[in-house]
């Protein structure tokens, strides 16, 4: 089975660093699926899941907060401005931002940042996308 080196870092510190024979990712061009001998390649990362394909069959998932994917010939670096593990997201934490984010567009007021509110809920969105992925996986 053909396989490829994986690392995913964040200005925090390394999260994973192994072989994995396939990642897939939302991208700024849209949905990646990267397998051994993919052509080069560098984008941008979109709040979600990044689920890993381990040797052994077995996937990791993790969030990403947005950031960067580069592919070279045997390796993908994914830098994330914030990563986690997927079992490390608090789901009543998730979905408290995503009413707080909601809430805030609804009820909009003198100083109201649209463009903040809007972002708060994209990233709760998209924790919540994470854990869908995770329990999907664990079925």
């Amino acid at each position: 089975m053909a396989t490829m080196h994986c690392e995913i870092v964040s200005a925090e510190t390394e999260m994973f660093s192994g072989t994995i024979t396939k990642l897939t990712a939302v991208g700024t061009i849209g949905g990646l699926g990267i397998h051994p001998g993919h052509a080069p390649l560098l984008t941008g990362l979109r709040p979600g899941p990044v689920t890993l394909a381990m040797e052994d069959g077995e996937e990791e998932v993790f969030f990403a907060s947005g950031g960067y994917i580069e592919i070279q010939p045997g390796m993908i670096t994914v830098l994330a401005d914030t990563a986690v593990r997927a079992e490390d997201i608090s789901e009543a934490q998730a979905e408290e931002a995503r009413v707080a984010a909601e809430k805030a567009l609804d009820e909009q007021h003198a100083g109201f940042d649209y463009g903040v509110a809007q972002a708060m809920l994209a990233e709760a969105m998209a924790q919540q996308r994470t854990l869908e992925e995770l329990r999907k996986i664990r079925r």
